[in-house]
Parts: C-alpha cells; sequence; structure tokens
C-alpha cells in the first residue's frame, strides 16, 4: 500500500517482530503500534521514512539500541518506545525532540543529553544485537533479510552461488562458517539474555502514571465509555495529582475523563483529513470510537484555557452534566501536558452549521431549507436557550455567551443543536476577546455589552433575535433588516429561494419576535421562557 499514511495497530495482541518491509511505505506520517507483545529489534529500514512525523513503539518486548537513523528522520516530532528491553547509546540526535521522546523503562539505555539516561560504559557500546537493515550495503532484498539481524552475503538478484570457483572462494567459505559457529553460539547467549529481560520487563509496573496493558483491559472492563478511563501518558489531571477542592471524586471523573492514546487513534492523529474547521483557539476534528461511535474532538491549545486547572475541570464536569434535545452532547475530554492541549470530546453532528444554509444560491437547491424547517430550527434554537438559562434538571442556570449560526449546528433530522454551551466561560479572556471582535461585526453582540462587559441572559436573548432574522432571510448580514421589518415588508424580508412559499402570519409573528429580542435596552427584551411561549402559540 505505497500511498498509506497513517498505520495503527495499537492495543492488539501482535506478537513476533516488526517488519523490516515498513521501510517501503514512504508516505508513512504515523506508525503506532503500541500495546502490542511484538519482540525483536527496532527495524532500521524506519528510518527510510522521511515522513514520519510521530512513532509509538511503546509496551512491547522490543530489545536492542535505537537505530541512528530513526533519530536523522527530519519531521520526527513524537518517538515513544517505553516499557521495552531497549539497550545500548542512544543517538545524541534525539535530544531535539525534547519532551517527545519518551524512553522509560528502558533500564539498558544510556547516553549523553538526557537529564534520566546514566553515561554510557564501554560495555554498553558493544552492540548485542546489530539493527536489522544495518549500514552495511547487502545484496539481499529487503524480503529476504532476516527480521532481526543485518547479514551479508555475495548474491546475484535471484540466488547466491555457493559452487566453489576458487582457492580464494573456498578461504571466504571457512571463513563464514567460522562466523557461522560465532553467530549461533551468540544468538544462544543473547536468547538467554533476551528471557531474562522479559522476565523483568513482563512485571506489571506502571511508568509515567501510565497502566500496563493487563490493568488496561481490567479498566476497560469496569468502565461503560467506549473509550479506556487511563492515567494519562503527560498527566493533566488535578484529580490524579491529589488535589482536593474540585468537588468531586475520582470515581465520579471516570465517567468523563478519556485517554488521550484513543482520542489520537480515533482521529487518526488528528490527520489533515479529518480536519472539520478552525477557530482561533481551537480545531475540531471528525473521530471514530472503538465502539463506532463518531465524535466530533475540539483540540484545544492549554495557553487559551484559565490558568486554574482544577477551575478548568470543574466547569467542564458540570458541562458534560447538560443534557437536551437541542444541545450537542460533551461526551468528556482528556488532557496533555506533553502536548500542552485539552481535547473535548463531543457527538458529531452530521449536517453542519446553520451558516451553512445561509447566503445560497437558487441553483444549490440542497442548501434551501423550506418553510417548516425554519420554523421548526428557530423554535429548537429557542428550546435549548432556554433549558441553559433554567436548567431545570441541574439547578444551575447558564449563558450561552456565543450564540451564532456557526454555533447552531444541523442534525440529520435538521433539528438544531447548539455548540460550545457555556465554553467561553473557561477560556482566558485575551481568546474570548478576538472571538467577540468577530461576533460584534455579525451583529450578535448585544449593545450593552460595550458599557458592561458582561453576558446576561439578555444578551443571550438579543443573539437569538439576530439568529431568527438570519433564518427568516436566508442571509448572514442583517444590519439592515430590523428596519425592514419595522416597516412590515414581508416580502422583503423572508428569503426569496423561497419563491413565496410560506405563512405570511407566521412570517410576521417570527419577525416581531426578532424585533422584540433585539431591542436596544435589555429590560424590553422577554425572557426566553416568554419567548418560547410566544413561538408555540
Amino acid at each position: 500500500m505505497a500511498s498509506l499514511q497513517v498505520l495503527q495497530l495499537c492495543y492488539n495482541q501482535l506478537t513476533g517482530s516488526i517488519p523490516t518491509q515498513l521501510g517501503l511505505l514512504k508516505n508513512l506520517n504515523v506508525l503506532a503500534l503500541q500495546s502490542n507483545r511484538f519482540a525483536g529489534a527496532i527495524p532500521a529500514s524506519l528510518g527510510d521514512l522521511t515522513q514520519l512525523t510521530r512513532i509509538d513503539l511503546s509496551f512491547n518486548k522490543l530489545f536492542g539500541p535505537i537505530p541512528v537513523k530513526l533519530a536523522q528522520l527530519p519531521r520526527l516530532r513524537i518517538l515513544d518506545l517505553r516499557n521495552n528491553t531497549l539497550s545500548g547509546n542512544v543517538p545524541s540526535e534525539l535530544v531535539r525532540l525534547d519532551g517527545g521522546f519518551q524512553f522509560g523503562n528502558n533500564t539498558g539505555l544510556c547516553g549523553v543529553g538526557f537529564s534520566s539516561l546514566r553515561v554510557c560504559t564501554s560495555a554498553d557500546l558493544i552492540n548485542p544485537r546489530p539493527e536489522p537493515l544495518g549500514r552495511d550495503p547487502s545484496g539481499l532484498k529487503p524480503q529476504e533479510i532476516p527480521q532481526s539481524a543485518n547479514l551479508t552475503a555475495d548474491c546475484n538478484d535471484s540466488h547466491c552461488d555457493n559452487t566453489p570457483r576458487s582457492s580464494a572462494v573456498s578461504v571466504t567459505a571457512g571463513i563464514v562458517a567460522v562466523l557461522v559457529v560465532v553467530m549461533v553460539s551468540g544468538l544462544f547467549a543473547v536468547a538467554w539474555y533476551r528471557r531474562r529481560k522479559q522476565k523483568v520487563g513482563s512485571s506489571p509496573e506502571i511508568s509515567g502514571s501510565r497502566l500496563s496493558t493487563d490493568q488496561a483491559k481490567e479498566v476497560h472492563r469496569k468502565n461503560d465509555s467506549p473509550l479506556i478511563s487511563l492515567e494519562y501518558s503527560n498527566g493533566w489531571d488535578p484529580l490524579a495529582d491529589g488535589r482536593s477542592g474540585v468537588g468531586f471524586s475520582q470515581e465520579a471523573s471516570q465517567s468523563f475523563r478519556f485517554n488521550l492514546e484513543e482520542v489520537e487513534c480515533a482521529t487518526q492523529y488528528f490527520s489533515e483529513v479529518n480536519l472539520l474547521g478552525k477557530s482561533n483557539f481551537a480545531s475540531t476534528y471528525k473521530g471514530i470510537l472503538w465502539d463506532g461511535t463518531v465524535v466530533a474532538v475540539k483540540s484545544i491549545n492549554k495557553s487559551s484555557c484559565k490558568s486554574e486547572e482544577a477551575y478548568f475541570l470543574k466547569g467542564l464536569k458540570l458541562l458534560t452534566l447538560l443534557h437536551h434535545e437541542n444541545l450537542v452532547v460533551l461526551r468528556g475530554f482528556c488532557g496533555s501536558r506533553g502536548r500542552g492541549e485539552c481535547f473535548l470530546v463531543y457527538d458529531f453532528v452530521a449536517n453542519g452549521s446553520l451558516s451553512e444554509y445561509l447566503d445560497v444560491k437558487p441553483n444549490d437547491k440542497g442548501r434551501i431549507l423550506d418553510w417548516s424547517v425554519r420554523v421548526s430550527i428557530i423554535k429548537g434554537i429557542g428550546k435549548g436557550i432556554d433549558y441553559l438559562h433554567s436548567n431545570r434538571a441541574k439547578k444551575h442556570s447558564l449563558v450561552h455567551q456565543n450564540l451564532s449560526a456557526e454555533k447552531v449546528l444541523i442534525n440529520h433530522h435538521f433539528a438544531p443543536l447548539l455548540s460550545g454551551s457555556g465554553l467561553h466561560k473557561l477560556l482566558a479572556d485575551d481568546v474570548v476577546f478576538s472571538t467577540l471582535k468577530g461576533s460584534a461585526a455579525m451583529g450578535y453582540l448585544a449593545p450593552e455589552y460595550t458599557t458592561t462587559g458582561r453576558f446576561t441572559e439578555k444578551s443571550d436573548v438579543y443573539a437569538f433575535g439576530v439568529i431568527i432574522f438570519q433564518v427568516l432571510t436566508g442571509k448572514t448580514r442583517v444590519t439592515q433588516l430590523r428596519l425592514g421589518a419595522e416597516g412590515g415588508k414581508l416580502e422583503d424580508l423572508v428569503d426569496e429561494n423561497l419563491n413565496g412559499n410560506f405563512s405570511k402570519p407566521e412570517a410576521a409573528k417570527q419577525a416581531g419576535i426578532a424585533l422584540m429580542c433585539t431591542s436596544e435596552a435589555p429590560s424590553q427584551r422577554p425572557k426566553m421562557e416568554v419567548v418560547l411561549k410566544e413561538l408555540s402559540n
């Protein structure tokens, strides 16, 4: 598969050595083989894959040295070799990866430039096993070379000639025979050494706040979540640090904490192919969980979040408790200090955002919403906002703070779901401010914000009024539409793509509600429960 870019076979029970033929996959970006039972040496042929950015071979039974060619890969950012039985000198080139190079629980490794590694002795520099596909040129094709050995022979393209031609050939044959005897003796010695190391490596240890594979299975059996809830590899987890004051027990937190490795696998390591969109503070990717559930994973740089981690965690916990037919469900989150990011896992919504159904050209029939759908969308948005403001189930009201057509997602039944509810409350002030500039330009920002600097339920109501205008008109920009609505000219107000196929009394009522919601003075705007009653009549 010459065009393959991502190969992830993590968390299986694969055995044997890693095939050297992987070095033929020249377009490979990500190689994820962690948590299997691979043995043997790391193939040096992986060093031929110049497009590799991430290699994860952790939690296997690999032994021998780290190939120098691997350390010289130009685009490599992550190399995870933890929990193997590797030995020998660590190539100094790996210093450039900083935290991206992880090698814990390989007691035989040594090197210079790594604070947690001892300095190599002369004994360490004697390589117990040669690198597969080593640097000595060989006439053998890759498929003819043993998986974990570096042999040389005088061969042509099809076979090796074993017939003596001269005395020189006889001498060579004698030398080869002696070498074979030495190698067989050496293999017995190394096999004994390897059995000892594997016995040591197979003990149930926890390294770097991560559980062993068997323990992971045990957690998976106890946890209803399709993502195993492990301690994070690079823990951004205040609860695991034993901090108090968050207000939630460790047991309760398990229901919404997700594991970093599996979020990465779900999104194919945040492949550009799965990128759904970017904002000034986050990127959103489509992903598929182990149980087949399709999700949207929002990646937020940690610097964009409020500095108090316990506060951030508590806020996210509250958001996971929000459940309504017109809200996008936040399944949970995971965080990584190593990556400096937090990942929010939402249910995936199939038909994009409401903004994709605005400013539609007449020939794009598939994106022109008919009148009944528009009315249903307006009512659904109103119900979602009312739930946030009252939140009767949890007795904790919430202001959305960032309502817009972009934040209204449309599912496969063309029902609206509000996304990002309450998220801005957890973001750093500079991120919120930069987002507000765009919101103000589109007309969603209530006039009083410029003087008070505060979001209230009435500011959500104002944004809802703007969205009603957008749904009625089918246009993004609604700056002048308020004047048209006040003039009562429905033909000029309702989307011309409907060709007059709409209810005039209903359109008049919707326009009247939008006018009330976008009143200049907050006191003149109705509460959402009043708006809902009007919409239902």
